[in-house]
């Protein structure tokens, strides 16, 4: 334990003086809490919940160790499910069925319980970033169109550096296109609309659209019109659809509102519903200094007092959340719409420590019980607030808690936030959980995750990168592993994914709480996304990941397209997927994994593994668009991280390579990851000398892998970032 670290008053916690005095002089002031009581109350959760903590990882290495014997001794069989099953529920592992329930949760804000929408996820310790995702609440669909591949770049039709009117009119062609699908008229299209009217009708607001034929109608659904605003020359025509809002912006002074014969100058989408600010897989947090940056966000984002300036084509840009919306009901009453994306917190899971607090004995207390009365401290200033910035309008927080393994683990969960609900007076139930299925442990035995916290749960997700690198760790000793892209061609894929939604809906989350699907992995690929995640509402998830606030905007047009709630009532028939299909390994057979094979595996995984530790350990940089091997930009975290280190280190366990071909791997794309970056002023190569840390340590995730716990990347991470930051001094 450094000697530097304060002491705090009237407790036994030795605590990193940069959070003694965030907490004492930023966050506490304004609660009216007391500091000595506050550190005394910390010191006692830490005290009560710390061995259970410590047992509950324990029990993970136990059954890893039973699992891998189990493998170890059948080596030479083929497998066999029915024995593995049965060997599972022997040793805990396969949880006996719960009883049948439905969730109880309550008071929970309906962007959760009953609006399907797009998700945003960003790292809470980039200021710019995380306010941009919360006002991503609402989006330009002109911009998304235009700024992205979604309208191709074909000649005539370049973005270029001015406006490009032929571009433009193609914008406006497919925003009509998607108007007419999700708002249809009762007759004509909107492209055919010359203007937009309202008329009255026995005190009430109807909509009349003149059409380039003479005629006039109104809409097919009268209902979907709500609402208006007007100010000067500009008006908003308001609509509803799936619960969804859009606006149609009415301005013929607009440049391009001046080529529209109705003044239409642009579509606003309600897009990013909800937000997760995260605390964990996007972040590089590994000392007090990084949690407090962390924490200093989110009680910024709280408080509705976050705010940060930034250089943009020479000019400087000031961003702070966006204040709500209002407009005129169809009856003449206020009506007023958030302006923000309902945010939740994501805390780390129960495996890692931080050197920001000691305990009496000199132990780093554990990371995600400090998270949980941290992020939670930060909100109580927006359940006491009354200002226009409000995040949750049913004094509720959100806190998602990932990488928890089976129903213990979330019990634990439970009883962590209850535990704070009670250091800070609040009611029973007032922390909402979302429960992150990524890991074998908790797929297999979802329902009775659930069933722990049946009074609080409002989500679950599906990671499948994190799943994969936890299946492979698991069965490391079952034998080689097939190359990722077959891995995701296996059954057990499907089931995964159909068993998360099958699961949540015979549970009762429906009205409840949020059915989620996984990130959006191409940022620059929008006409992709496009034509491929509709795939998610039509699998029953009301909300699913996006990495930007383009592609939120254009991932809700999906949610028009879907009714996400008749779906998940058609699902309720369906006989949840196998669980048998869950627990059989993806293994290859060793003579199908030929050289040559190997070889491009080892070079794509390497180059993916340096392009994202790179700027991990030299810069702080948790979640980046990285350039795959292709030079395709993609979005990479530690789960991304997880699975190619967890293949690779299958392969070597197995013999299907060894040390120095990783190496050699290693080597070869660290000239590559070099050219890559080679326009950042930051960055620092690699090659030729392979001997800084970053490199070491990406070359440490491949070679010691089968090692760590779970397969988990933070350990090393954590430990050679700081040791990189120490050598910054």
């Amino acid at each position: 334990m450094p000697t530097e670290l304060a002491t705090s008053p009237l407790a036994g916690l030795h605590v990193d003086p940069l959070l003694k005095t965030f907490v004492e002089t930023e966050l506490l002031p304004d609660l009216g809490l007391d500091a000595g009581k506050f550190w005394m109350d910390l010191e006692a959760l830490f005290d009560e919940l710390t061995p259970e903590n410590r047992a509950l990882l324990a029990e993970r290495d136990l059954l890893q160790s039973q699992i891998d014997a189990y493998h170890r001794e059948r080596r030479a069989t083929p497998f066999d499910l029915t024995d593995y099953k049965s060997f599972l529920r022997k040793i805990g592992y396969l949880e006996p069925p719960s009883e049948r329930f439905s969730v109880e949760t309550e008071n929970v804000d309906a962007e959760i319980a009953r609006i399907p929408g797009p998700q945003l996820v960003v790292p809470v310790s980039n200021a710019r970033f995380a306010l941009n995702a919360a006002n991503a609440r609402w989006g330009s669909l002109y911009d998304a169109l235009y700024g992205s591949d979604v309208i191709p770049e074909t000649e005539g039709h370049e973005a270029g550096a001015t406006y490009n009117p032929v571009r433009g009119a193609a914008v406006i062609a497919f925003a009509a296109e998607f108007l007419g699908d999700a708002l249809p008229l009762a007759r004509g299209h909107h492209a055919n609309v010359v203007s937009y009217e309202l008329t009255d009708d026995c005190n009430h607001k109807a909509l009349r659209a003149s059409l380039n034929d003479g005629t006039s109608t109104a809409l097919r659904d009268t209902n979907q019109f709500v609402g208006f605003r007007s100010d000067k020359n500009r008006s908003g025509l308001l609509f509803r659809h799936h619960g969804l809002h859009i606006e149609l912006v009415i301005d013929p002074s607009h440049p391009v509102g001046s080529t529209s014969p109705s003044g239409l100058s642009d579509v606003i989408l309600e897009a990013a519903i909800t937000t997760i600010q995260d605390c964990e897989d996007s972040v590089a947090a590994v000392d007090a200094a990084d949690k407090v940056g962390v924490y200093r966000n989110w009680l910024g984002l709280m408080r509705g007092t976050l705010v940060t300036e930034f250089e943009k084509q020479g000019k400087t840009v000031v961003r702070r959340l966006n204040d709500d919306r209002h407009y005129q009901d169809v009856n003449g009453n206020e009506m007023r719409l958030s302006g923000r994306s309902l945010m939740l917190v994501r805390n780390v899971g129960h495996l890692m420590t931080t050197p920001a607090i000691y305990d009496a004995n000199g132990d780093e207390v554990f990371e995600g019980l400090l998270d949980a009365v941290m992020t939670t401290a930060c909100a109580l200033h927006d359940l006491k607030a009354e200002g226009t910035h409000k995040n949750s309008r049913t004094g509720s927080v959100y806190i998602v808690k990932p990488k928890m393994h089976g129903s213990k683990e979330v019990a634990f969960a439970d009883k962590l936030f209850a535990r704070v609900e009670d250091m800070f007076g609040l009611d029973r139930n007032t922390l909402k959980i979302g429960i992150m299925d990524e890991e074998r442990r908790t797929s297999v035995n979802l329902e009775n995750c659930l069933h722990a916290a049946r009074h609080r749960v409002v989500f679950i997700n599906t990671g499948f990168l994190d799943r994969t690198g936890d299946e492979i760790h698991t069965s490391m000793e079952a034998g080689p592993m097939l190359p990722k892209d077959g891995i995701k061609q296996q059954g057990w894929i499907a089931a995964y994914e159909d068993r998360n939604v099958d699961v949540g809906i015979r549970c009762g989350l429906p009205g409840k709480g949020q059915i989620g699907k996984g990130m959006w992995p191409k940022p620059d690929e929008m006409r992709q996304m496009l034509d491929t995640k509709q795939e998610h509402p039509e699998a029953g998830a009301n909300c699913a990941w996006v990495p930007s606030p383009t592609a939120a905007t254009l991932h809700a047009m999906h949610y028009h397209r879907v009714d996400v709630h008749k779906i998940q009532a058609q699902l309720q028939s369906r006989e949840a997927a196998s669980v048998d299909l869950l627990l059989t390994p993806p293994l290859a057979e060793p003579e199908a994994l030929a050289p040559e094979i190997v070889e491009k595996e080892l070079n794509a995984c390497a180059q993916s593994i340096l392009g994202y530790v790179v700027r991990w350990i030299d810069q702080g940089i948790g979640c980046s668009k990285v350039p795959d091997v292709d030079d395709v930009g993609l979005m990479e975290d530690r789960a991304t991280l997880r699975i190619s280190s967890q293949l690779i280190a299958n392969w070597l366990h197995h013999g299907i390579c060894d040390a120095e071909a990783v190496r050699q791997a290693f080597q070869r794309m660290a000239k590559v990851v070099d050219e890559q970056n080679a326009g950042d002023r930051l960055y620092a190569p690699m090659a030729p000398d392979y001997d800084g840390v970053a490199f070491m340590t990406a070359l440490e995730l491949a070679l010691l892998g089968a090692e760590q716990s779970n397969g988990y990347t933070e350990p090393l991470l954590h430990r050679h970032r700081r040791r990189q930051k120490a050598l910054a001094l």
